[in-house]
Formats: structure tokens, sequence, C-alpha cells
């Protein structure tokens, strides 16, 4: 059986500008979707109606597993059918969250992703470009020196242009 290759996207297709918080607030996992999905709402990209059952389905998917991948990231995700694209709200914790994470360290980035549910090709495309950059020393520890929005749109771009 045949599947289609898809094609990394580049982080700043996906990510919300309006998203990003270089200083995210929140300790505790549940804690930090919420202010993610918060900035979500505040960006355009959530609506307030549906904050709470996208907090739910990402908290119901971290139950099973944790997305917390180790080396201070966690990539928390969910699917929805009434989102076209994929897109992510990034968070930068300076103390870092209990996340749950298999290495039982703190985590310091998160990549929360909603993704069409309708078109599972997408959400792999963003996770694997997620992913491509957190498995990089460098790119972890420049997110995590972040203390701007500017700075992490700098880090997404020179990611994107592969240096």
């Amino acid at each position: 059986m045949a599947t289609a290759k898809t094609e990394p996207m580049k982080l700043r297709e996906i990510v919300a500008e309006k998203a990003i918080l270089p200083a995210l607030v929140a300790e505790k996992r549940d804690d930090a979707i919420h202010e993610l999905l918060t900035a979500l709402v505040a960006a355009g990209r959530v609506s307030p109606q549906m904050k709470a059952s996208f907090a739910k389905s990402i908290i119901d998917r971290e139950k099973k597993g944790s997305t917390g991948l180790g080396k201070g990231v966690a990539t928390p995700h969910a699917k929805h059918k009434s989102v076209k694209r994929p897109f992510v709200a990034i968070g930068v914790s300076k103390g870092g969250v209990d996340f749950h994470s298999i290495d039982k360290q703190p985590v310091h980035s998160i990549f929360l992703l909603i993704s069409p549910e309708e078109h599972p090709e997408l959400h792999l495309a963003a996770i694997q470009s997620i992913y491509s950059q957190l498995t990089k020393d460098q790119f972890r520890n420049f997110l995590r020196q972040a203390t701007t929005i500017e700075d992490v749109l700098t880090i997404l771009e020179e990611a994107d242009a592969g240096h």
C-alpha cells in the first residue's frame, strides 16, 4: 500500500505568532495547556467556545501517554474537525513545567499543536517539522534562552532556513 510522502512544513507557517509565550507562567502540565490555549484564543486561532473542548482533548491525550519527549520539550496536540490547517502555540518556561516527561525532567519548551481531523497527513507534516527541530541540541538551547517573541521568531526562521 503506497502512502503519500508529506513534505515538512516550515515552522513559521504553522506557529501562530500571537500565541508565542516566551515567559510561560504555568508550572504544571494542565495549567500550561490552558495558558497556551488562552494565547490561541487571543490570537484568534481558537474560539473561546472551543477552548474547553480542546483542553479536554489534549489533556485526555496526555493521560494516555505524555508528550513530554525528554530533553526539556513537550508536544501536546489534538485534532479537530473544525480546524482546516495545523497551527501551533509555543511556550517557553524558565523554571520548567512538570509534564510527566519520559526522562522525568521539567519541560522548558512546549509546542502545542492543533490539526485538522480530516487531514492526518497535515498533522504528520507538522509533527515532522516540529520534531526535526526539537531533536537538535542547538535549537532547544536557543529556544530555552529566548526572552522575547522576536527571539523565538528569529530561532524559527533560522531553523526553517536550515541554519
